[in-house]
């Protein structure tokens, strides 16, 4: 199983509130300057909250909610200070009740 970091709050937000664009942008030019795999992405309205040890964690963020999910959690631990009003946690996966921790409930 691999440990999962996380930043969440309403898709709102993140998506239109936030200059997540531009942060997500400059980190991917870093990754690339530097020749690192990509180890984050944007999920848009995560399945993972419906796993039953994050529930009161569900419970407190508005809905549709989105996520950045990654496996360095430096990399969340930073996005937290620069976002502040996000909600943050980990989570391992794949697990019983998180098969895919990137899976997506949004309709395409």
């Amino acid at each position: 199983m691999t440990t999962y970091y996380y930043i969440l709050a309403s898709e709102k937000f993140l998506l239109e509130e936030e200059p997540l664009d531009e942060v997500l942008k400059e980190r991917y030019r870093d990754y690339a300057e530097k020749g690192k795999e990509i180890d984050f992405w944007l999920v848009r309205q995560p399945a993972f909250l419906d796993a039953p040890e994050l529930a009161s964690v569900s419970a407190q963020v508005p809905k549709p909610a989105a996520a950045i999910v990654s496996t360095n959690s430096q990399f969340i631990t930073w996005l937290k200070l620069r976002l502040e009003f996000v909600a943050t946690g980990s989570f391992e996966a794949p697990s019983n009740s998180i098969s895919d921790p990137l899976a997506s409930l949004a309709i395409a």
